[in-house]
């Protein structure tokens, strides 16, 4: 991909070539697509090789002619770190369209343009776009510590035989929500050796999971949504991360599961109506890369998509009154199909965001 200073030459007043020996980079930068008319927000997540306290960061769009459509919402003075920063801008709209939007930060030698990324605007979508035609009306960045109970709730769940263990399914699972750490934008889920012993007497670790199930808000996935979201998979033996649904045990359908063993492989199944896929992309999907991981619940076919591909269509569906909470969580398998930890080393697993649209 090429620097936006490359192709914004003509169209940026702000060109300068950095002479600090600071070097800051842009991790990521959302939304890529927005709605013509809706109000849009940027996150935008930067590191650097050194603290430094620049006099700027902020978002700068143009579009195809070279007008500028830059966020408003640009902080003075912030520290840049080598553990992160996030910027979230304010909001404003935008005509339907293609753009380049970049992070930039300005020094005492001039503005600097990072990594170029495109923002389609479009009313529905393009064609082969899950979100098309939709609304996106879940939306969690991670972008701060989460106070359980509004909107998540973490340490309990009804898919688990004791609420907070369940060892009949092959875990070793015991759920602590001391075990997800927020930072930097993203959720962390870290197992580790815990002091329970689990009811057929194998030791259990302390994992993280957060659920929908039991909050205030309750939110559910329905028939006709779209669930994303984006991971970076653990590379330890027993790790065992999924994004699923689940209500009453008959609505399960898992966006992902995976397995440090099968290090290219994402396991997508639908337990609504029996239909599974072992989805296998050595370019995709691997230890410590994050890949973008979603579903279309559909009536008639559960759709999977991997990097914004449909990877799978299952043609058996969740039929047209489907609901379900939301689960997503780090567990720790205990040997049966998968293989258990081999020492005693923390495991962890994070995630960017969770999106739902509709």
């Amino acid at each position: 991909m090429l620097a936006v200073a490359a192709l914004f030459a003509l169209a940026l007043p702000y060109q300068a070539t950095a002479i600090s020996a600071v070097t800051v980079t842009q991790d990521s930068l959302t939304p890529t697509t927005a709605v013509p008319g809706s109000p849009t927000t940027a996150t935008l997540k930067l590191h650097s090789s050194a603290c430094i306290t620049v006099l700027q960061v902020g978002v700068a769009v143009r579009d195809s002619a070279g007008n500028n459509y830059d966020f408003p919402g640009a902080i003075a003075n912030p520290l840049i770190c080598p553990s992160g920063y996030t910027l979230t801008t304010g909001s404003r709209t935008f005509p339907a369209g293609t753009y380049t939007e970049s992070g930039f930060y300005l020094d005492a030698t001039g503005y600097h343009n990072l990594t170029q990324v495109t923002l389609t605007v479009a009313s529905s979508g393009t064609p082969g776009d899950p979100t098309r035609g939709k609304t996106l009306t879940f939306a969690e960045e991670f972008n701060s510590p989460i106070t359980y109970g509004s909107r998540w709730v973490a340490g309990t769940t009804s898919a688990y035989q004791y609420g907070t263990h369940n060892p009949n399914d092959d875990k070793l699972d015991w759920l602590n929500p001391a075990n997800i750490t927020y930072a930097n934008g993203l959720a962390s889920f870290t197992a580790q050796p815990s002091t329970h012993t689990l009811e057929n007497g194998k030791q259990a670790w302390n994992t993280g999971l957060l659920t929908t199930e039991g909050s205030t808000q309750g939110f559910q996935i329905k028939t006709g949504d779209y669930i994303e979201t984006s991971v970076s998979m653990p590379s330890g033996l027993g790790a065992w991360p999924a994004l699923w649904s689940w209500k009453n045990g008959d609505t399960e359908v898992d966006k992902f599961e995976y397995h440090p063993d099968n290090p290219n492989l994402l396991e997508l199944t639908n337990h609504v109506n029996a239909a599974q896929d072992y989805y296998t992309n050595s370019g995709a999907v691997g230890p410590n890369c994050f890949v973008k991981i979603g579903a279309v619940y559909g009536a008639t076919s559960v759709d999977w998509y991997v990097n914004g591909v449909k990877v799978f269509s299952d043609g058996k569906g969740v039929g047209t009154s489907f609901s379900a909470y939301i689960i997503l969580n780090l567990s720790v398998d205990a040997g049966t199909w998968h293989p258990a930890p081999s020492n005693s080393n923390p495991i962890s697993f994070s995630a960017d965001y969770v999106h739902v649209w509709r």
